[in-house]
């Protein structure tokens, strides 16, 4: 989340930045190009009143004319500005340099004509530093109301565009600090606002995962996201104890109808003592009592291991498991079923006892749904983050919806209800190994039967 909102932040930031900077830097060309418009303004009054007198026809001296000529290139020499007086019909009554002459066309003729109107030329276009243009500001000399002669000045804006571009620096490095200054505060911001939402994400994933002690600590962030997670802490106590309540009441529930269950099934064996031998409803009565026996002691074995720690340590799982496919090879030779395993050393972190329940659980599955002759294929992989079992019998296997199923308490395939068992003993098994962080999975094996692999990691808690 933080990888998107940051972004966003500092666009936005960067957009408000740029609608201040972009203004002020105009604004700063405009203004040090108006001081250089004023300065040549004031120049250009300066020489239209030392002109006047020159270009008086009837009454100018000579000395008055140089006077003027000794004025503009002076002002040329010194400050590289072109200025010259010239007469209506062009002629040039004094320049600076002598050799400045009114062009035909361009902005010195354009200024010209206009102050031939009687009205100093229009302020010239802005000039941006990366442009060579120049300025050019005339001003009519009057005398009795006539236009007598026109002062030009044609300026350099080399000077001038360097202290705009220098000027646009230090914008530009105001902008670059301030943005600076803007990201840290948004990294800041958007740690703030987030850190309660990633505790609250990875708290929400290990109570997903089974570790419902987990908690938010509610201790930075807006309030609002402390209101939030004091109210998902509360939720997070309230489903706990219903879940430990549904515990509690399955596990009394079983253990409390074993005693009168136990008392029922012996006052059926005295009652089936005075029947004539080999009465069929006597024998069902048992068989399903004893079924019923066997649902309860699933279901105690059940809320035990949805409750119980799981106890783990370093697991030499390639021996356990080898030694799982030793105790129930008996089982299966009964059976005529082979049980085979290939069992190299290799070591997880898992409760020994936990993931020895699961594969009896597993193993016994596959023995019990395999058909005589056929086998069971018990195998140990690793590899730099779980080690392996898979389990792989050669029985009927089951359908892509029943693969789904698979696993869901009391749930049992259609074709295998008259084959005993709980519907419990894998649910068990995924309670036993989820509480160690192990995983169990359930696939088809070509051409039939049903693989199912179990995981354990090969990291411990703390790594």
């Amino acid at each position: 989340m933080r990888t998107r909102l940051l972004p966003l932040l500092i666009v936005l930031m960067a957009a408000v930045l740029l609608a201040l900077g972009v203004p002020l830097a105009v604004s700063l060309a405009s203004a040090q190009q108006q001081n250089v418009v004023v300065d040549r303004i004031d120049d250009t009054a300066y020489f239209a009143a030392i002109a006047r007198p020159a270009a008086d026809t009837t009454s100018g001296s000579r000395d008055d004319l140089r006077i003027l000529s000794r004025e503009l290139e002076s002002y040329y020499e010194v400050y590289g500005i072109r200025a010259g007086v010239f007469l209506p019909n062009d002629t040039p009554l004094a320049n600076g340099p002598t050799t400045w002459f009114l062009p035909e066309t361009g902005e010195v003729r354009e200024a010209f004509e206009e102050s031939l109107l009687s009205r100093r030329s229009h302020d010239p276009k802005q000039v941006w530093p990366w442009q060579r243009g120049r300025l050019v500001v005339a001003s009519p000399v009057i005398r009795d109301g006539d236009v007598v002669a026109v002062v030009v000045t044609d300026s350099p804006t080399g000077e001038m565009r360097s202290r705009i571009l220098n000027g646009w620096l230090i914008i530009a490095g105001g902008l670059t600090a301030a943005m600076l200054v803007a990201v840290g505060a948004a990294l800041r911001l958007t740690g703030w606002v987030l850190r309660p939402v990633r505790v609250l994400d990875v708290t929400t994933h290990e109570i997903a995962s089974g570790r419902l002690k987990s908690r938010v600590a509610v201790a930075s962030g807006p309030p609002e996201l402390r209101r939030l997670a004091r109210s998902f802490n509360e939720m997070a106590d309230n489903v706990e104890d219903v879940l430990e309540q549904q515990r509690a009441f399955v596990a009394d529930a079983s253990h409390q109808l074993r005693n009168p269950l136990a008392a029922l099934l012996l006052r059926i064996e005295l009652l089936a003592f005075e029947l004539p031998e080999g009465n069929e409803e006597i024998a069902s009565v048992q068989t399903e009592g004893k079924r019923l026996a066997q649902v309860l002691d699933d279901l105690l074995d059940l809320a035990l291991a949805e409750h119980t720690a799981a106890d783990l340590r370093l697991t030499d799982v390639g021996a356990l498991a080898a030694e799982r496919v030793a105790a129930w090879a008996p089982t299966a030779e009964a059976k005529g079923v082979r049980l085979l395993g290939n069992c190299p050393p290799t070591t997880g972190w898992a409760d020994p006892v936990a993931l020895s329940s699961a594969l009896d659980a597993v193993i016994d599955n596959a023995v019990k749904f395999t058909p005589k002759d056929e086998s069971v294929e018990v195998s140990v992989t690793s590899n730099g983050a779980v080690s392996t079992i898979e389990v792989v019998d050669n029985g009927p296997g089951l359908t892509d919806e029943e693969l789904a199923r698979i696993g869901d308490r009391f749930w049992r395939s259609g074709r295998h209800q008259n084959i005993k068992g709980s519907g419990l003993g894998l649910s068990i098994s995924r309670a036993l190994l989820s509480a160690g962080g192990g995983t169990i999975s359930y696939g088809h094996h070509e051409p039939r039967g049903l693989r199912v692999t179990v995981t354990v990691p090969r990291s411990g808690p703390s790594a």
